[in-house]
């Protein structure tokens, strides 16, 4: 948990929000920058939301982070191997650091998300963490109504750190 101050000279600690994700077509990368959106608006000044690319995030991030959304796109059945990447570079050195760190998950598929989200959760499962609000999963195109559902995601998962449910 972070312990710096709240800006403005506020005693509450500010709450850090990770978002790591992979996108190779930009499909994934519309519902991440979503949930973005949702969790600035929605976290204010009292959550520091901090993006990266699934290939830059590191443990130095996660450990950093008081909550995480990962973002990925459904490939062959699997996450992308830009987000497995990330888990095994940080799994070692977060296991025994992170337990409890709460996340959530958007996954989009062209035809079938379940194994990318089954995935995710296995290793997050591993770690410790716990997913805390339902996946936002979209198989298909992207529509207006699944990049409402991201921004609600990344808008809910940063008010619920704010105020410290999560």
């Amino acid at each position: 948990m972070s312990t710096d101050s709240a800006p403005g000279g506020g005693s509450a600690p500010r709450r850090h929000l990770l978002v790591v994700g992979h996108s190779r077509t930009g499909s994934t990368a519309a519902l991440l920058d979503a949930a973005v959106a949702g969790a600035v608006d929605a976290g204010g000044v009292d959550v520091e939301v901090r993006v990266r690319g699934a290939f830059d995030a590191g443990p130095d991030d996660v450990l950093w982070a008081d909550g995480l959304v990962l973002a990925t796109p459904a490939n062959f059945g699997y996450m992308s191997g830009a987000v497995k990447d990330f888990f095994e570079r940080v799994y070692h050195a977060c296991l025994e650091h992170t337990a409890g760190l709460p996340y959530a998950v958007v996954v989009k598929g062209d035809t079938d998300v379940d194994g990318a989200l089954s995935s995710v959760d296995r290793i997050a499962t591993g770690l410790r963490w716990r997913r805390v609000l339902p996946p936002v999963t979209v198989v298909g195109a992207v529509t207006g109504d699944d990049v409402a559902k991201a921004t609600e995601l990344g808008a809910t998962l940063a008010a619920g750190l704010a105020v410290g449910i999560f």
